[in-house]
């Protein structure tokens, strides 16, 4: 794949009218749900925040694999309780606590700016989440960019986690458009990876510079931030 100076540059994707965001991570700021913690869990934060979303991940594939599906909230419970018990942790204050600021995730700093600068273009601005349509409309609201956006489409819709193809059509399916006028955008590679293996067009937002993943099918373009998104799309 090329770098991200390499891929900055590369010539600006064109033919696209909506743009399809993931949430988590990509939007919205996981580090702010964990940060309220801080005051009780000290230096374990890091490890709190690494176990809570990378088992949060894990049983969402295992779940889809095994057919035994439960909204995100479920999910994300289970997955702090593990995280939690993990450090010798039992706190039912603190798990009220984080489970609530779950839906309150700030944005990241470059979101609102981006997507002003889309929908003033005229391109459609949908979210395509796991999480479940309580979830991902208070974290929009609370964020501030619920006006930006067309529609959420949960996973819920479905019954299945990202990364089966399932999801990925039903944003099309939305939508109403072909999958090559629709840029999916995500700060995860193996998201990225899903929906163009799908047959959506890809920019993965690459925000902590991690290497590319060992997957067949690669994003379009590789961006650093959501500030570079209008002008990978010839947006001023």
């Amino acid at each position: 794949m090329a770098s991200v100076l390499e891929t900055v540059h590369a010539p600006q994707l064109s033919g696209v009218r909506a743009v399809v965001f993931d949430a988590y991570g990509t939007l919205f700021d996981l580090a702010s749900a964990t940060a309220s913690a801080r005051d009780v869990v000290g230096d374990r934060l890091p490890a709190l925040a690494e176990s809570w979303r990378s088992k949060q991940l894990q049983y969402t594939w295992l779940r889809s694999l095994a057919g035994q599906h439960a909204d995100f909230w479920k999910v994300t419970e289970d997955a702090l309780d593990f995280a939690l018990a993990s450090l010798g942790i039992e706190d039912g204050e603190l798990r009220e606590r984080l489970m609530g600021a779950y839906e309150r995730l700030g944005p990241y700093a470059d979101a609102r700016p981006a997507l002003e600068r889309l929908k003033a273009a005229g391109l459609r601005l949908t979210i395509l989440s796991n999480g479940a349509p309580r979830m991902i409309g208070a974290a929009a609201g609370n964020a501030k960019l619920a006006d930006l956006l067309e529609m959420v489409v949960s996973v819920e819709e479905v019954g299945i986690y990202k990364p089966a193809p399932a999801v990925y059509r039903r944003a099309v399916e939305r939508l109403g458009l072909w999958p090559g006028e629709i840029l999916f955008v995500s700060s995860n590679g193996w998201d990225a990876f899903g929906a163009k293996a799908f047959g959506l067009r890809v920019a993965w937002c690459n925000r902590s510079g991690q290497p590319p993943e060992r997957l067949p099918a690669k994003p379009d373009a590789e961006i650093r931030s959501l500030a570079e998104l209008p002008g990978l799309l010839g947006v001023k």
